[in-house]
């Protein structure tokens, strides 16, 4: 479900052109909100993150939380540290909350758009409970998080209309910046390049809508859709599925390209759909030949990743050059362009959400009297 704290108000259902939902103006934007965001984190916000990176290297343990898409954002983060050989945590606040203890002298990093969810506004007073280290990753200056926390990284972007766009992929940027510096390194050093890849990604936007509209991976809107993918890009993996589910309202399901292979892939059939990101150092032959046998028994296959060959998928959406590790900035820009369209092919209005309230301030239960 959301994190956001922004209510918009719902528009009438899409027809399938270009200009006509909030979602794909949030996606036209969000290159450009994300440099903001990482020139801010480098300038004005580089005391505070400096700070926190001292915290998280001091700290007994490491703990990384969040639910809905901010907790998708943290497994970023977490590839990241676990890529440099530090233990962290990552868990869902829900879970953290009500299901297991917060270690005592942890360092606990809260990602959360809004920070006025229920399960975080509660977590930070279990936190501080327990004498952890409370570091907030949000976008909103003012809140139940941001007040109770030790150190506050603002990640200094606009609200998304409804389903997180550019509030989901400033948070996982966010931790990413923040582990590189709990290690003793900074993002300063690749800046430059990293905004050269944010600005040919927004460039890439056009020709992704075409690939995406002229492929037929998209199929008829009823077909089942898996997404795959290893590392710091699980986190557009598992934000796909969502974004299938608030958006598109279809299921979808999320998994290691590894976990896939030990018993799901039981589930291939003629029409299945599979997205996959392919990693630019790990595993990346293997997961090519992935996509090939899936083509040979019979499902569609969308591929994302740098320097792939067109004719490796039904679909395939080839990343400008980017730094491999921070890939998943850029690579779930062409799977929300897909959800868009095909929120348009259902039917189905993804500006708008039918249960799920905007900000969720109460746990159980789904329906939610008139205000």
């Amino acid at each position: 479900m959301s994190d956001n704290s922004q209510a918009g108000s719902n528009s009438a259902p899409v027809s399938g052109t270009l200009s006509e939902t909030r979602l794909l103006a949030d996606i036209l934007k969000q290159p450009a909100q994300l440099a903001a965001s990482l020139s801010h984190m480098m300038g004005p916000g580089k005391p505070a993150l400096d700070a926190a990176a001292a915290v998280l290297r001091e700290a007994k343990s490491v703990v990384i939380t969040g639910i809905g898409a901010s907790w998708h954002a943290g497994m970023a983060m977490q590839a990241e540290m676990l890529a440099d050989g530090i233990p962290a945590l990552l868990i869902d606040a829900s879970e953290l909350l009500h299901c297991a203890e917060v270690p005592e002298g942890a360092a606990v990093v809260l990602l959360s758009r809004s920070g006025k969810s229920t399960e975080i506004v509660q977590l930070v007073e279990k936190c501080r409970a327990s004498s952890a280290s409370v570091i907030a990753i949000t976008n909103q200056a003012d809140s139940p998080l941001t007040q109770g926390s030790n150190i506050v990284l603002n990640t200094s972007t606009d609200f998304d209309h409804a389903v997180s766009v550019s509030t989901y992929s400033a948070i996982a940027q966010a931790g990413v910046l923040l582990a590189l510096e709990a290690t003793g390194r900074s993002a300063r050093s690749m800046q430059t390049e990293l905004l050269q890849s944010l600005s040919a990604a927004a460039a890439s936007i056009p020709s992704w809508c075409e690939i995406i509209d002229k492929s037929g991976w998209l199929g008829e809107g009823d077909e089942p859709t898996y997404f795959i993918a290893r590392g710091a890009s699980l986190a557009s993996c598992h934000e796909a599925r969502l974004l299938w589910e608030e958006a598109a309202k279809k299921p979808a399901t999320a998994l290691t390209a590894g976990g896939f292979r030990h018993g799901p892939q039981e589930i291939v059939k003629k029409g299945l759909r599979v997205g996959i990101w392919i990693d630019s150092q790990h595993m990346r032959t293997q997961d090519l030949n992935l996509a090939r046998d899936l083509k040979e028994l019979g499902a569609s296959v969308l591929l994302i990743g740098q320097q792939l060959d067109e004719a490796a998928g039904e679909c395939v959406l080839s990343l400008p050059a980017i730094p491999a590790r921070w890939q998943f900035l850029i690579d779930i820009i062409p799977i929300q362009i897909a959800v868009e369209r095909l929120a348009a092919v259902r039917g189905v209005d993804p500006d708008s959400f039918r249960l799920c309230k905007y900000i969720v301030e109460d746990e159980g239960g789904l329906i939610h009297p008139a205000d």
